[in-house]
């Protein structure tokens, strides 16, 4: 069975989705691995990037939960939700996303390319601020990898990734996708 942009963002958004309800209330102002950001700002990046780029390139609006600063968690859930309703709908599959960086691309698989995997990556970032378990699965790190290594130029002139970390080339698949992206495993 072929998993599909709504599976892959069902799967990933869990995964945060248990770091969100596992960050202790005191826990939200602790610094994150994103440079100035602390643990709510996570939440915040996710709920406020990605709702714009929806409506600018299709026309989309999610609905919006209290703000970040409020209740994180309700944020972050009303936001997920959104998400995935519009995965889940059939008709998303014949939409399309026009983008002037990007051109024109399926709905569903813009979704899955720029945000599900922004989700997948930023779920260690939750985790290492508030102390839960940064396990990251290794498939998923290792098809990021793969498709993001090409792009190396493109993405660091992005200015969305911080200057790749040294590792050893021995290191497993999740410390070299984190170093990648500019983080300190």
């Amino acid at each position: 069975m072929t998993r599909t942009a709504a599976d892959e963002h069902r799967t990933v958004a869990r995964g945060f989705t248990d770091r969100v309800y596992g960050t202790a209330p005191g826990a939200w102002d602790n610094p994150a691995p994103c440079e100035g950001w602390v643990a709510r700002d996570v939440v915040r990046h996710l709920v406020e990037w990605f709702p714009a780029f929806l409506k600018a390139g299709a026309g989309v609006v999610l609905p919006t939960g209290p703000p970040v600063d409020d209740d994180p968690v309700a944020a972050w859930v009303t936001h997920r939700d959104g998400v995935q309703a519009l995965l889940d709908d059939p008709g998303t599959a014949h939409k399309l996303l026009s983008n002037p960086h990007i051109g024109d691309i399926p709905l569903d698989q813009a979704v899955e390319r720029f945000y599900t995997a922004d989700v997948f990556m930023h779920t260690w970032d939750l985790a290492r601020a508030t102390g839960q378990d940064e396990y990251l699965d290794p498939g998923r790190c290792g098809q990021l990898l793969d498709g993001m290594l090409p792009l190396d130029d493109l993405l660091r002139a992005s200015g969305q990734y911080g200057p790749r970390v040294e590792v050893p080339e021995t290191a497993d698949v999740q410390t070299r996708l984190l170093a990648f992206i500019g983080r300190e495993p």
